[in-house]
């Protein structure tokens, strides 16, 4: 059923030509072919950086067109860490999308998606305004990874009106999407219906990872690589934030200091990269560089020139309903060995045998486990790389997800 207007409110979206997770993008792209008209609206204001990427301080909004994919860009107030500044910069989203809406044509679905509650919540608001269908798209149980973070206690009154919303938004879905292979779980405990929840992973769009870009070699990426081409390179490529337990790599890196043909290669950005380099320097260590984060294009062709990738989180009790992180979906399909230290529900690296998982925040098992890696033959890395890339093909392509989408949702 082609023709549908399609609208997708995620505070977090980000456009190709962006560094981080393009779910929504590589969504959009592909129901564009299928004959949908797709919005995403995003905030211009971008949350790694800290800075107005998409719209200057004095725009409102503006909007860019990416593979017939719509963005609308909002300027939604600044901020710099986790404080009362960033809540008011979600509430400032919801209230400029609901603003902006009228500027464009009436929607047939509305998709809101968390991170924070505003933007479902402007989400189903907007769809009783123009009559539109509403779709809950849970990409963290909220509030209960934050819970499990420690960043609220479960007892307060924000954990008990965070579990009223979650389940208000629960009630007056259409649909539920959620990304964690067991959150079905979960939701229905809450109350709510198996039939109502699908799941629909994060993947990857296997056509980027077909060729390779060049580089350009004034990128900082390509002179490090190039630096350590000989070498075992060891590359994460992510955010660096609290949730990211990067504290563990650096300990890792510090044991295997005296490894000279080891180096551990690190590109992102995030609230904890600051800490991270600074504790990096104390040890003295010069097995480990950090690097700006690139974009999304470049990401084939430098996830292919690492020897390992590496996959880091810190341990939460939520993960045993399972995790489903852009990069690990990346890394499958660069073709590359895997090693992580995340303990999830759903081990997709071992189910792949595309690696290996170690005990998380263990720096000497994590130590072990490159070491392991590193002393396989190359034709046994690479095997591991291959199975890797045609498991993501079978159950992570983006163009077989957009399938189940229209499929799940009878769009």
């Amino acid at each position: 059923m082609s023709g549908k207007n399609i609208w997708i409110l995620n505070h977090y979206a980000i456009s190709p030509d962006m560094a981080g997770g393009t779910r929504h993008y590589d969504f959009g792209k592909e129901l564009v072919k299928k004959g949908f008209t797709v919005t995403i609206f995003a905030s211009g204001f971008d949350h790694v950086t800290k800075k107005h990427l998409k719209v200057s301080a004095k725009e409102s909004v503006r909007e860019e067109v990416f593979d017939g994919v719509r963005f609308v860009w909002l300027n939604t107030f600044p901020y710099t860490k986790n404080d009362w500044r960033r809540v008011v910069n979600m509430i400032s989203y919801a209230f400029r999308v609901i603003k902006v809406a009228k500027k464009f044509e009436k929607p047939d679905i509305i998709i809101g998606s968390s991170m924070h509650f505003f933007a479902p919540l402007a989400g189903w608001w907007l769809s009783r305004k123009y009559k539109a269908r509403f779709i809950f798209e849970v990409r963290d149980l909220w509030p209960q990874t934050a819970i499990d973070m420690g960043a609220i206690k479960e007892n307060s009154i924000l954990a008990k009106l965070l579990y009223i919303w979650e389940k208000f938004m629960y009630e007056r879905a259409e649909k539920i999407i959620v990304l964690l292979p067991d959150a079905k779980s979960y939701i229905a405990k809450r109350g709510m219906p198996e039939q109502k929840i699908v799941w629909i992973p994060n993947g990857v769009n296997i056509e980027r990872f077909e060729t390779d870009i060049s580089i350009d070699e004034n990128l900082e990426v390509f002179e490090v690589f190039k630096k350590y081409k000989d070498k075992f390179k060891v590359v994460y490529a992510g955010a660096h934030g609290p949730a990211n337990g990067l504290e563990v790599v650096i300990e890792t890196a510090e044991l295997l200091r005296d490894y000279e043909d080891i180096q551990f290669i690190l590109i992102g950005d995030g609230v904890g990269k600051e800490s991270l380099i600074e504790m990096a320097n104390k040890k003295k260590l010069t097995n480990i560089v950090f690097l700006s984060p690139i974009s999304k294009k470049f990401i084939p062709t430098v996830l292919r020139k690492a020897d390992l990738l590496l996959h880091s989180l810190k341990h939460m009790d939520v993960f045993k309903y399972g995790i489903s992180p852009n990069k690990i979906f990346d890394y499958l399909a660069s073709g590359r060995p895997i090693i992580s230290n995340v303990s999830a529900s759903k081990e997709i690296i071992e189910e792949a045998n595309a690696g290996i998982i170690v005990p998380p925040e263990n720096p000497k098992l994590l130590a072990e486990g490159i070491l392991k890696i590193k002393n396989l033959s190359e034709k046994e890395r690479n095997q591991m790389g291959l199975n890797g890339r045609k498991y993501v093909e079978q159950h992570y392509d983006i163009k077989k997800l957009t399938e189940k989408l229209i499929k799940e949702l009878e769009l």
